[in-house]
């Protein structure tokens, strides 16, 4: 056994408090993201996306927040995936961002739905040829038999599509979270760590509440 019960981290913030929190959660956000991007951490915008399908057993892994706003957080997938599959089934699931290096942590939890057609199109042709080429190449979360196979097929794509814009494939797209809670954790002294969640209510305001650590 690999045993790791003497591994501690004592966090020494200053904390965390009401007064120190915007009324809106998405501009707490804000604040936040700013801060890690700031405080030059590796790739602030990872964040683990855990899903469900009908067998009711969960999936997470990360992927890259592209944009939010009041309406929700988006990232972007191949709409044949795993976790597309899951998000068809169950409509629900969470997003985790961990920024160990200011003590942080954000939790969501709330109803995930595709972007516009419009929306999805816009991002693909800002991204770099290669990850437009990839898109087009890799039908996510299927067994391959080698990465051989996979360069061969992304040498073929790039030749298919060498004169030109590459196309938008129609497999491929946004998704937003829309938060029905978002939890704001800062790590604290003797793990009394201070934990506030906003949640939503039925007007679209939210209440905010101290949690237990």
């Amino acid at each position: 056994m690999f045993d790791l019960s003497k591994m501690r981290q004592e966090y020494m913030t200053k904390g965390l408090d009401f007064k120190d929190l915007d009324e809106c959660p998405f501009k707490q956000f804000e604040i936040w993201f700013n801060q890690a991007i700031d405080a030059n951490l590796i790739e602030p915008n990872a964040m683990s996306l855990s899903t469900v399908g009908n067998d009711m057993k969960p999936s997470i892994r990360t992927v890259l927040l592209k944009t939010f706003d009041t309406d929700g957080f988006v990232f972007f997938s191949n709409y044949k995936s795993k976790k597309a599959v899951q998000i068809d089934e169950n409509p629900y699931g969470a997003i985790h961002f961990a920024w160990l290096g200011l003590e942080r942590q954000v939790k969501m939890e709330g109803r995930i739905e595709k972007i516009s057609k419009t929306d999805s199109m816009k991002y693909f042709l800002s991204r770099p040829k290669g990850s437009q080429l990839g898109a087009w190449v890799s039908h996510q979360s299927e067994v391959i038999s080698s990465r051989s196979l996979l360069e061969a097929k992304f040498d073929e794509i790039k030749n298919k599509f060498s004169k030109g814009e590459v196309p938008f494939p129609s497999f491929w797209g946004g998704y937003k979270v829309v938060p029905e809670t978002i939890e704001f954790w800062q790590g604290g002294k003797d793990r009394l760590h201070d934990r506030f969640e906003y949640k939503r209510k039925e007007d679209n305001s939210w209440e905010v509440n101290r949690l237990a650590p």
